[in-house]
């Protein structure tokens, strides 16, 4: 599966953007697909994941109530819109493609295919 992510940019604090991941050489059914984000210094943080197959969404704390996910099956793209965007969203964004779940009450996640990044800078 090969992943290409866009709509990255600078936009301003409280602006927004939509991220676009498409996939190619596979089916978005079989996968679910995340979103992860690395700003500089820090580590890897999972953003967003949706199960495409049966439409389950999870989020982090740290945006849930600002980013949505979708899924456009049609075109083999999942989308992410981000909202009241603010310096701390600052970061190269990966969508990836594996599985995420709950097991257990806790949530799972696990990624065999990466995109290469895109990169979201908030500032005024």
């Amino acid at each position: 599966v090969q992943l290409v992510e866009s709509g990255g940019g600078l936009v301003q604090p409280g602006g927004s953007l939509r991220l676009s991941c498409a996939a190619s050489g596979g089916t978005l059914g079989y996968y679910a697909i995340g979103w992860y984000r690395q700003a500089p210094g820090k580590e890897r943080e999972g953003v967003s994941c949706i199960d495409t197959l049966d439409g389950s969404t999870y989020y982090s704390t740290s945006v849930k109530g600002r980013f949505t996910i979708s899924t456009d099956s049609a075109n083999n793209t999942v989308y992410l819109q981000m909202n009241s965007l603010n310096a701390e969203d600052t970061a190269t964004y990966y969508c990836a493609a594996g599985y995420c779940t709950v097991i257990a009450g806790r949530e799972s996640w696990g990624m065999d295919y990466w995109g290469k990044g895109t990169l979201i800078t908030v500032s005024s």
